[in-house]
């Protein structure tokens, strides 16, 4: 499918909130246009630091506004074939580039009210459309502010965010400047103190940079731990709670989190009972999901089943250890020891070794058993040669062995619980012999009944036949199958 064609399979509730962000973030740019002007054109007239400083700020805004209209409305493209995780991660680089902006706002008014405090003087008239325009502002500021706020809340917008605590910090700078202003207008009633009221507008600057400096630190900081994939604080720990809390859930495993503008990808491990059926393990994981939406309703969840350590998965772990260094392993028996588990198991070495040099290799291999099963406490292992495994050396005796086939076709007629036998083969590989049947038993029998009852009739053909180097009879149920 192509990312046009995923764009275009967006579900309603999707449009809808990609419609609403782009509306609020225009909003947005409009106000930063009207106030960028307004404070320019005023600041000028009167000549004050501080409604020039704002005037800058919303110029900053007005930036930082565009950037984060248009990072909404990129952000919430689907995923496709160069971006696998979709691309959020717009918005926080908006945030980040709103926050750099800011930042070197803040360069230019402290330079310049370090100048008027102690450098230079300069005339300010602090007019009725000083205070009229930051009136405005305060009120333009709050209004859009809120609607930023309720919209990144409601659609879980870093960007619209970002703007909603900016725009917030504007309605207490613009309230400082009010306040530098109306203290040079007391400079005309109090001529003593009128050098250092005449200067209040430049430390209401330095006010104002600050306040800038402190938004756009904790802004900043906050963006570049989701461009870095940082867990969001608190989360893990909530959902480990939540999802440990699931029927049929032992433990909550492995959890990963990254975020990616409004969406946090969630991948989770849960550990279930070895013998759960399939279906169940399928039905446990939708709940795991399901759960997980509840605590982070914009996730994208994934979740892993896997099987706790049981006496079974014991069993497994060692096959796949041998498996891995080269050796056979048969006849594996767990038992659960309370504390933990004691394994008895046959091991297969390869013929010519010495006694010495066999059991140096399945010493190493009982040490790696300990080490890598949990709660394994005791090992005891019987060695035997593994069987020749020339591969083309063999060949299958069959039709040359008449009386053997007859005779064994015979041992299984008579013995009780067992039915016809059928596809005998006798195979031989140098100058062993090796023999398989398909037999067959009442369908309504337990496996261990059928077990038992092929291992005695293997213990008759080997006190006939013991020579024979291994019989493989294969249990099915039913009658046999006419032919041979």
């Amino acid at each position: 499918m192509t990312p046009e064609m995923a764009g275009d399979r967006q579900s309603p509730d999707t449009q809808n909130a990609k419609r609403e962000k782009t509306t609020v973030a225009l909003t947005s740019v409009v106000a930063a246009v009207f106030l960028t002007s307004v404070k320019l054109v005023i600041g000028l007239m009167t000549n004050s630091l501080g409604i020039l400083s704002e005037a800058a700020h919303s110029g900053l805004d007005l930036v930082a506004a565009v950037v984060t209209w248009m990072a909404v409305r990129l952000s919430d493209r689907p995923a496709d074939r160069e971006h696998h995780y979709g691309h959020g991660k717009i918005e926080n680089l908006s945030a980040l580039i709103e926050s750099l902006l800011l930042l070197i706002t803040c360069v230019w008014i402290i330079y310049e009210a370090v100048n008027r405090i102690w450098f230079k003087t300069v005339d300010i008239e602090a007019s009725g459309w000083a205070f009229i325009v930051m009136i405005v502002s305060i009120a333009v500021d709050w209004g859009r502010s809120r609607a930023l706020y309720r919209a990144a809340k409601k659609h879980q917008s870093q960007a619209l965010e970002a703007d909603a605590l900016h725009f917030s910090t504007d309605i207490w700078s613009s309230a400082v400047v009010i306040a530098g202003l109306i203290l040079v207008r007391l400079a005309a009633f109090w001529p003593a103190q009128k050098t250092w009221l005449l200067k209040a507008d430049s430390f209401a600057a330095l006010v104002v940079a600050g306040i800038v400096i402190w938004v756009s630190l904790k802004l900043g900081a906050r963006t570049v731990d989701a461009l870095l994939d940082k867990a969001p604080a608190g989360l893990e720990e909530e959902l480990r709670r939540v999802v440990s809390g699931v029927e049929h859930v032992k433990e909550c495993g492995a959890l990963r989190l990254r975020t990616a503008g409004s969406v946090t990808f969630i991948e989770v491990t849960v550990l279930v009972a070895p013998d759960l059926p399939t279906a169940l393990s399928h039905e446990i994981a939708t709940h795991v999901e399901r759960t997980v939406l509840t605590v982070c309703p914009r996730g994208d969840v994934t979740v892993h089943i896997e099987t706790t350590a049981s006496d079974s998965s014991v069993e497994s772990q060692v096959r796949k250890i041998a498996a891995r260094i080269g050796l056979g392993v048969h006849d594996i028996r767990i038992q659960s020891l309370g504390k933990g588990y004691h394994a008895d198991l046959d091991i297969e070495v390869e013929a010519g070794l010495s006694v010495g040099e066999a059991h140096r290799i399945v010493t190493e291999f009982e040490k790696q058993l300990r080490r890598e099963v949990k709660k394994l406490l005791n090992v005891e292992s019987h060695i035997e040669v593994a069987p020749p495994s020339e591969q083309g050396k063999g060949k299958d005796i069959t039709a040359q062995s008449g009386d053997m086939v007859r005779q064994i076709r015979a041992i299984v007629r008579s013995f009780n619980g067992i039915g016809e036998c059928h596809k005998v083969r006798i195979r031989q590989v140098v100058e062993t012999l090796y023999v398989s049947m398909h037999c067959t038993c009442p369908p309504g029998i337990t496996m261990e009944e059928a077990h038992r009852r092929s291992m005695q009739l293997e213990a008759r053909f080997r006190e006939t036949w013991p020579t024979v180097e291994h019989f493989l009879i294969h249990i099915e149920p039913g009658a046999p199958r006419p032919g041979n």
